[in-house]
C-alpha cells in the first residue's frame, strides 16, 4: 500500500504538468552582494523575471556551481533551509531567508532519469538546503518562495560533454512543467575581480563574446570543448564549477535548441552576468 501511495503521489505531481515544453535557462548569479546591492544591473533583470517568463513552473531544478560533488547528488528534503555559503559579507546578508518547499518527488525523478541514461551512481542528500547560487537569484525571480525547489550538483573534475549529457538525460522534465535552471557565472576568475565600475579587461570580453556567438550560432560542441576552443577559456574559468551549469541547461534543451541572450551586464571588471534561455526546436 505504501508503494501504491508513493506511485499515486508521483503520478499526480507529474500528470498535471503536460503544458508543452518548458525552456531551460542559465543564470549568471555573480556576486552574493546582489542580494542587497541594488546597483547591480542583473538584480533588476531578475526582478522582472515573471514579466518575461510568464509560465509558472511546477517545480524548479537548479544546477548550482556552489554544489560540487564526486558523483551526481540531489537534495531530497521537504523544506529547503537557506545556506550562507560565503564569508566576510555584511551582516544583513546572513539575516536573509529563502526557504522554498523541497521537491522530493522531483529529486527521485531526476535520479531515475540519470540512472536510466548511464549515470550509474546518483546520491541523495536528505539534509542540504539551497546555496546562494540558488536562493539569491530565486529570491528576485520568485520572491514568494512557494515553488518547490530541488538542487543537483556538478562534478568539476569531469568535462563539458559530461555535463551536456547530464542535461540531455533530464530533457523529459521539460514536458513535465519543470524549469531546469543552471546557475553560475559566464566568467568566474575571482582573483581578477576589481572594484565596481572598473573597465572590462580584453581577455574577459573576448571569452564572453566568443561564448555569446557560439551559443547564438548553435555551436554547442564548441562550447562543450571551450577549454581548448575558446580564447582565454582557462583564464575565464580557472575552475569550471560555475560554467558547467550552462552545459546542463544547454543539453537539457536538445542539440537543435535555439539560444537567446536574455541579459548582459558586467560588474567588478571581470564578472559577466550574461544569462541565456534555450528553446527546443520543434
Amino acid at each position: 500500500m505504501r508503494l501504491l501511495h508513493s506511485l499515486n503521489q508521483k503520478c499526480r505531481f507529474f500528470s498535471i504538468c503536460k503544458r508543452g515544453l518548458m525552456d531551460t535557462v542559465y543564470i549568471s548569479h555573480g556576486s552574493p552582494m546582489m542580494a542587497i546591492d541594488e546597483s547591480i544591473p542583473a538584480r533588476k533583470f531578475l526582478k522582472t523575471w515573471q514579466q518575461i517568463f510568464k509560465e509558472r513552473p511546477k517545480a524548479i531544478l537548479v544546477i548550482s556551481g556552489h554544489w560540487d560533488t564526486k558523483e551526481p547528488t540531489v537534495n531530497v528534503v521537504n523544506r529547503n533551509d537557506t545556506i550562507y555559503d560565503f564569508y566576510g559579507f555584511p551582516k544583513s546578508m546572513y539575516k536573509l531567508k529563502y526557504t522554498p518547499p523541497g521537491a522530493p518527488l522531483l529529486a527521485k525523478r531526476v535520479k531515475e532519469l540519470l540512472m536510466a541514461n548511464g549515470f550509474k551512481r546518483v546520491h541523495e542528500d536528505k539534509t542540504r538546503g539551497v546555496d546562494h547560487g540558488t536562493w539569491v537569484p530565486l529570491m528576485f525571480m520568485y520572491p514568494e518562495a512557494d515553488i518547490p525547489v530541488c538542487q543537483l550538483s556538478v562534478q568539476s573534475d569531469r568535462d563539458g560533454t559530461y555535463h551536456y549529457n547530464l542535461g540531455k538525460a533530464l530533457a523529459p522534465l521539460r514536458e513535465e512543467g519543470i524549469l531546469i535552471m543552471g546557475s553560475g557565472a559566464t566568467t568566474h576568475n575571482l582573483g581578477t575581480m576589481q572594484p565596481s565600475g572598473s573597465p572590462v579587461p580584453s581577455w574577459a570580453l573576448q571569452f564572453d563574446t566568443w561564448l555569446k556567438n557560439a551559443l547564438l550560432e548553435g555551436r554547442y560542441e564548441d562550447v562543450n570543448h571551450y577549454d581548448s576552443r575558446a580564447p582565454y577559456g582557462k583564464m575565464a574559468h580557472p575552475w569550471p564549477d560555475h560554467f558547467y551549469p550552462l552545459h546542463v541547461a544547454m543539453g537539457a534543451a536538445g542539440e537543435n535548441a535555439k539560444a537567446k541572450l536574455v541579459h548582459h551586464s558586467w560588474d567588478n571588471g571581470t564578472l559577466s552576468y550574461a544569462s541565456y534561455q534555450f528553446t527546443a526546436r520543434k
